[in-house]
């Protein structure tokens, strides 16, 4: 039995198949993932639509994902001070609306791409909410030994949300522009329902007026509490920046191989199964995940992944060859999950419950930017330099970054992920 899944003595776990509230959270959110990500694919396509101009498509898209960059700060200061589930039903009520009111208009035939871009970036905004307070309630939901194993479920999850709403989300477009909107709104009613049904509290206590960072003037400091905890803390600071420089990577990554795929005459199908395939490794990946968390020290989980990640980056620019593209890619893939679960399930155990979403507010920032700056950067590399030369400087970043990984200090003292989550106040 690995540590991390080492019971209590003399206490007996309900596995978490048989944990009606962390089952109830997981499937509610599962639901409105695919609903999201559907309607998220579908946003652009109704704009052109509407529309005829592709900017006013890239517009769409970039104000629906603009509040995860916004938000991040405040939804992470929220979430610990309000309870995190009324904030989660409030997020899926208002989101149901909002996506509904799309409905409407479409069925009425009165839409407009004002009322599109708000929608989109209402419900962007509140996702960021749910998705923070989701993430801050999961110690509270399950037995500190099962931690992990419920984070690598969340991450088969999303993966697995991602692979199915992307493609669902354009086939219900084609055959109705309204129903990836329907889906969605009705995938938040779920979503809503098994919230409901909850009985557990998804935190400790709410912070009051007795956390000297909500106390009145004190917003600057709240908002910023989570970067200043997180910068406070070695090995999370390190691997956080770790994490944005290979997040930064992987989204160049994606652009040079499209570009790359589309100038060597490849199909869109063929383009579809290499992300197809990727996204199943991913899943994959985060089925072993608890395992590797339970089994290897945090320090070898950390360079293991960037050198894993730079050696598939450095195969991906010497070849051409698709099938041996597609394997690196999906290698990368399969290793992310790996190192999400383990990172998170360090962070989320030495985190104080009254600042996890502040905390994980502060993380996701970091990620997210990089997320954005990559898409830049990736633009600007292949505008300039072409697919080849742009791959190697992702390959050059890369083996930076794992470098940088092996040689750190607060990444070699890493042991051991611990089993008990923090109660500190």
């Amino acid at each position: 039995m690995s540590r991390v899944d080492a019971p209590v003595v003399g206490e007996r776990i309900p596995p978490l198949h048989r944990n009606r509230d962390f089952l109830l959270l997981w499937s509610g959110s599962a639901v409105s993932m695919l609903g999201s990500t559907a309607s998220l694919v579908a946003y652009p396509l109704l704009v052109l639509a509407l529309t005829g101009s592709p900017g006013a498509a890239g517009l769409a898209g970039f104000v629906a994902l603009l509040p995860t960059l916004l938000f991040q700060l405040p939804a992470g200061a929220l979430v610990d001070r309000w309870d995190r589930r009324r904030v989660m039903i409030w997020c899926d009520v208002l989101r149901a609306l909002g996506v509904g009111s799309i409905v409407a208009a479409i069925a009425v035939d009165e839409l407009h791409l004002w009322h599109v871009l708000a929608v989109g970036f209402v419900e962007g905004t509140l996702s960021v909410g749910y998705e923070l307070a989701a993430g801050a309630a999961i110690p509270n939901v399950v037995h500190p030994s099962q931690v992990t194993t419920a984070l690598s479920r969340n991450e088969a999850r999303e993966r697995a949300a991602v692979m199915a709403g992307t493609p669902l989300g354009g086939a219900l477009f084609g055959l109705g522009r309204i129903l990836p909107f329907v889906l969605d709104t009705v995938s938040y009613l779920v979503s809503l329902l098994t919230l409901l049904f909850i009985r557990r509290d998804f935190q400790a206590a709410p912070a009051d007026a007795t956390d000297p960072d909500t106390r009145p003037g004190k917003l600057a400091a709240e908002l910023t509490h989570g970067l200043r905890w997180l910068w406070g803390q070695p090995f999370l600071r390190t691997a956080t920046l770790l994490v944005a420089g290979s997040n930064l990577l992987f989204r160049v990554l994606f652009l040079i191989i499209i570009v790359a795929f589309e100038a060597a005459g490849a199909a869109p199908a063929a383009i579809g199964l290499l992300l197809g395939v990727a996204g199943t490794s991913g899943v994959l990946g985060s089925l072993v995940a608890t395992w590797c968390a339970g089994r290897f020290p945090m320090r070898a989980i950390v360079v293991a992944a960037n050198w894993v990640w730079a050696l598939m980056t450095c195969v991906i620019a010497l070849t051409d060859d698709r099938y041996l593209i597609g394997a690196a890619y999906a290698l990368m893939w399969f290793v992310g999950p790996i190192w999400n679960v383990a990172v998170a399930g360090y962070q989320m155990a030495i985190t104080p419950d009254r600042i996890q979403g502040r905390v994980l507010s502060a993380v996701s920032l970091l990620a997210n930017g990089a997320v954005a700056l990559g898409s830049l950067v990736g633009g600007f590399l292949l505008e300039s330099l072409g697919p080849a030369p742009a791959a190697w400087s992702m390959a050059v970043w890369m083996v930076l970054l794992a470098a940088l990984a092996t040689l750190s200090r607060s990444i070699r003292r890493a042991g051991f992920l611990p089993i008990e989550p923090s109660r500190r106040s």
